[in-house]
């Protein structure tokens, strides 16, 4: 019997005219445009701009974003934008490119705020433009602080030892979360060194204060801001930090089981647990929730709730030596009141969506630090965080149902690779795509939605 193989037989030629590959990025670039990012960073980095300079430094700065959002993971991979300036216009040279990241880790702190502050800006409007699918469309904005660890295979500044017992660095993170409907943007990330405590209470709170100098200012106090966190949050410092922030901030810390904890549990009256319920409203079954009462925690701040979960373990699972009764056990503190306990406890839980927001962040530049120096490492978390708000923002504005929620390796494969043709006629250049592949409809619906929003300014 014959064969002719499973796929069929092309040959390969390098010399197509009109065609453009990331096609699909074009998203991004109307979402720099309409939301203003560009002419806002432009703005905020024009102190370093050198005389006779050719190329902007914020539109070199949100060129190296993009790349990232595309899938880059270092300065050279800007590359890509460069060989298509019908999309993304003139692209600097990889000597310039890394001229602005030296000036900028050489400025420290200025640098850093001036490009914080122009997110900030622009995440206020990107907000307002989206309605009912912005973050704060209910009234309240939950911003969850977590860290990650970035395995380093060179000696670069501030690589340690972790607690992991691998060699790298341990940065701080929070991001806002936009709920089951959405995914979340970051609004903090801070470099540490490797051999960082996961507890450090100072850490949390410069990650804290960051993370609300970048919401909108009626948010940077009072209970309609969360704070979230995982037991690594749950210090005397930290609480007292956030409780002593004007009319308070909403927190919801994980909190270790000490001894104390772990008697006032056994102590617990049968009738005072009540199940857990789900996202859906329907009971937990084997998992029940109960809040301590009386002063467990000795000088900790005034209206702290400790509110513990109690269920049983998966079958193999391993208990510690603070669960109790065959069950295990998790805790965690609160000030907020007149909530159900089942609500708050599944509130809480919904924290482990900051391990999605980790994982994104790592499929876009995180999973390596690519330069030597901290200060430059630094400059490329505010470049990966730039392009995690572009692929938060996108979707937020431009995209509809089951796709919001498409995480950036998904984007990337369904959308930005798309390939297009481009045609120049009456003046004006058009990107056909091509009409077979399945998401050019998502594709040109979400161009559409972009198109029609006002332009900044």
């Amino acid at each position: 019997m014959n064969t002719t193989g499973s796929y069929p037989r092309v040959r390969v030629e390098g010399n197509g005219r009109g065609v453009v590959s990331q096609a699909g990025s074009v998203l991004l670039v109307e979402t720099v445009r309409r939301s203003g990012l560009d002419t806002t960073l432009s703005a905020a980095l024009q102190r370093w701009r050198k005389p006779r300079a050719v190329h902007d430094p914020g539109k070199i700065l949100l060129d190296m974003a993009l790349a990232v959002a595309l899938g880059g993971d270092c300065l050279a991979d800007v590359a890509m934008l460069r060989a298509e300036p019908a999309v993304f216009g003139p692209v600097a040279s990889d000597p310039t490119v890394s001229r602005l990241v030296d000036a900028l880790a050489a400025a420290g702190p200025r640098a850093l705020e001036a490009i914080r502050r122009a997110r900030a800006d622009v995440r206020c409007r990107v907000w307002r433009l989206a309605g009912d699918a912005a973050p704060d469309a209910d009234g309240d904005v939950i911003v969850d602080i977590d860290g990650v660890l970035v395995l380093a295979h060179s000696e670069k500044e501030h690589a340690a030892k972790t607690w992991k017992k691998t060699f790298g660095h341990h940065p701080l993170f929070a991001f806002v979360d936009h709920g089951g409907d959405g995914s979340g943007e970051p609004v903090a990330g801070l470099l540490r060194p490797g051999n960082a405590g996961s507890n450090t209470a100072a850490d949390h709170i410069e990650a804290a204060r960051v993370a609300l100098a970048q919401l909108p200012k009626k948010y940077r106090r009072g209970r309609r801001t969360l704070i979230r966190t995982d037991s690594a949050g749950g210090t005397h410092d930290f609480l007292n930090w956030l409780t002593a922030r004007g009319r308070w901030l909403s927190y919801s810390v994980g909190m270790t089981i000490t001894d104390a904890i772990h008697a006032a549990v056994l102590k617990v009256p049968a009738p005072a647990w009540t199940a857990a319920v789900e996202p859906d409203g329907e009971i937990r079954e084997g998992a029940w929730v109960a809040e301590l009462a009386g002063d467990v925690l000795t000088g900790w701040p005034t209206g702290m709730r400790l509110i513990v979960r109690k269920e049983r373990p998966h079958p193999g699972a391993q208990l510690r030596f603070t669960d109790a009764d065959g069950m295990r056990l998790t805790c965690f503190a609160t000030n907020t009141k007149h909530t159900p306990i089942a609500a708050l406890e599944l509130r809480h839980r919904r924290r482990a969506r900051a391990e999605d927001r980790v994982r994104a962040a790592r499929d876009t530049g995180l999973r390596n630090l690519p330069l030597h120096d901290a200060a430059q490492n630094q400059v490329w978390l505010e470049i990966i965080q730039l392009a995690l708000d572009l692929l938060a923002w996108m979707p937020m504005l431009a995209l509809t149902g089951p796709a919001r929620r498409w995480e950036p390796k998904r984007m990337r494969l369904r959308l930005f690779s798309a390939a297009a043709q481009l045609v120049t006629t009456g003046r004006r250049s058009y990107l056909r795509l091509a009409r077979h592949w399945p998401w050019t409809d998502v594709i040109t619906s979400a161009f559409a939605r972009l198109h029609i929003l006002p332009a900044p300014g």
